[in-house]
């Protein structure tokens, strides 16, 4: 197929000169809307689908303008706090442009696969020389099927090399046709048994177990990524049960990434609580352990 390049969908961001999401110097660009709500999501703006508006706290007044501008009636002021209803809310960005402190701004943009190729192919050398290319993120693509796919065919087109990282959370055809034109799939991997995934997730582990196990069998380069997280999978029996899940599946590496706080002011901006805030981050030196055992059970755990 060829890309159309008009396919639309609303991203959150688009970071350039990234190294750690697949090989070389990569443009990541990630997708808004995500069918998980991950307690220790380090991105939680990336959950809804929709334009959200975020709250600066510091920056506030606590004018209360915002509620009375609002059309929808999807903002409150109280106690000193701004919250916005993300159902009623519909991003018109009335109450960004009338806030007096600047203190709200809008999370999420409309654009189209053409306009974001446009971004990414300003830096086309970099890829060149380093064997780089475009990685979707989010959230997650799987969600935005559309632009997604034609965003990896137009990259495609235009001999960059493609990733995507995904929770693989999404009917298996959906997950093979989108991923098709993927050069790498970096592929979340949360926990081993279902039932604990859905605790931690909202849902539970069959999709993407299905969708791990046949893109493996059918060729496609996958790379399993494990966010070890305090209290939720970071014990010794996750290790060697997670191995041993993975082998099960056909993969004999995955990449271990500890548990960090980046995310945790984010959680303020959208008005939102943080099952996590304030737990101590994991370091490499915490987890040499754990990547021991996985390493001793079969899969070589790289970080």
């Amino acid at each position: 197929m060829k890309a159309d390049l008009s396919a639309e969908g609303v991203i959150f961001n688009i970071q350039k000169y990234s190294v750690n999401d697949g090989p070389g110097i990569r443009t990541v660009v990630f997708f808004k809307g995500c069918p998980l709500r991950c307690a220790w999501c380090s991105n939680p703006e990336s959950q809804s689908i929709r334009v959200q508006v975020l709250w600066e706290k510091a920056k506030c007044l606590r004018c209360g303008h915002c509620e009375t501008v609002c059309p929808e009636g999807a903002i409150r002021c109280r106690e000193g706090r701004v919250r916005v209803d993300a159902h009623r809310c519909a991003g018109c960005g009335t109450c960004v442009r009338e806030c007096p402190a600047r203190a709200l701004r809008t999370e999420g943009e409309k654009k189209t696969a053409g306009e974001i190729l446009e971004t990414v192919m300003q830096d086309l050398p970099f890829y060149e020389e380093s064997g780089g290319g475009i990685t979707l993120s989010g959230g997650e693509l799987l969600l935005q099927p559309k632009l997604a796919l034609n965003l990896l065919t137009g990259a495609k087109e235009k001999g960059l090399g493609t990733c995507c990282e995904t929770t693989g959370m999404a009917d298996p055809d959906l997950f093979e046709r989108v991923t098709g034109p993927a050069d790498l799939i970096l592929f979340d991997v949360k926990h081993w048994d279902s039932e604990a995934h859905r605790r931690g997730t909202g849902l539970g582990s069959a999709l993407p177990t299905e969708n791990l196990r046949r893109a493996i069998r059918r060729g496609k380069e996958v790379l399993p990524r494990i966010p070890v997280i305090p209290g939720f999978n970071d014990s010794q029996n996750d290790a060697s049960a997670l191995a041993m899940h993975l082998r099960s599946l056909g993969a004999g590496r995955c990449q271990l990434l500890p548990f960090h706080q980046f995310g945790e002011n984010k959680y303020d901006l959208l008005g939102a609580d943080y099952a996590y805030r304030d737990v101590p981050v994991l370091h490499r030196e915490d987890l040499e352990g754990y990547r021991d055992i996985m390493v001793k059970s079969g899969v070589d755990a790289f970080f």
